[in-house]
Parts: C-alpha cells; sequence; structure tokens
C-alpha cells in the first residue's frame, strides 16, 4: 500500500512538472547523435522560470546515461518516459545532475533541464548504449 502511495504521489508530481513545463518551456530540441557514436553533448542556457526540453529515442533494455555540468552548479534534470512518468532518481526535487539507468520501454524520452537558482549555462552529455 505504501509502494502504491509513493507511486501515486510520484505521478501527480510528475504530472504537475509536466504541466508546468509547457506553460513555461524555453527551448526544445530533438537530440541527435553524431554519426557512428553513442553520446551526445548538448550546450545551452535557460532562464529561471523556464525550462529546456530535449526529446530522444531509445529502445527497452538500452541503457541511457546523462550529465550535467554548469557553470555555477545550479542546473539540474528531469527525465520522463515514453509514457510521461518520471524515471527513478531523475524526478522533480532531486537536484540530478548524474543518472545511468535501463530504460523501461521504448519511444521517446524527455529531459528537461532547469536551474536551481538563477539563470543557468549548461553542458548536458546523454549517452545511449
Amino acid at each position: 500500500m505504501r509502494k502504491l502511495l509513493k507511486r501515486s504521489a510520484i505521478a501527480i508530481l510528475t504530472l504537475s512538472i509536466v504541466l508546468t513545463a509547457v506553460a513555461q518551456t524555453g527551448q526544445t530540441q530533438r537530440v541527435r547523435f553524431p554519426r557512428g557514436r553513442t553520446t551526445a553533448v548538448l550546450k545551452g542556457a535557460v532562464v529561471r522560470g523556464t525550462q529546456n526540453q530535449y526529446i530522444l529515442g531509445a529502445k527497452r533494455g538500452q541503457t541511457m546515461i546523462v550529465h550535467i555540468t554548469s557553470r555555477e552548479n545550479n542546473a539540474v534534470f528531469v527525465i520522463l518516459g515514453p509514457n510521461g512518468t518520471a524515471l527513478d532518481g531523475a524526478e522533480e526535487g532531486t537536484d540530478t545532475k548524474d543518472w545511468t539507468g535501463e530504460l523501461p520501454l521504448s519511444g521517446d524520452y524527455s529531459i528537461w533541464v532547469g536551474p536551481t537558482r538563477g539563470n543557468a549555462t549548461y553542458t548536458l552529455e546523454v549517452t545511449i548504449r
């Protein structure tokens, strides 16, 4: 029962994040991997109160590795699966800067980048294996 309540709370929180992010989106970009490479390096900036969205397709069972760095150590991310559910360890409120995991579904994943304070200039590295 406790696990169900936790998952329900996470689902509600994720939905509120998505609805807020839709209203306050900075930039949206599809991630393209260079030919023969499994890692994409993306540089960007996000203004306080907005989030940038990166979309990439991946298959169930693949491993995703995401790492973010920023000049003022104030950029974090949230990863949503194809079903709109946040991936464990990369949900709102965790201030995620590094995440590695096996993907549970095939489809488009969204990585939402936002600042913890002020504006943030960042480098986002995404690897799919």
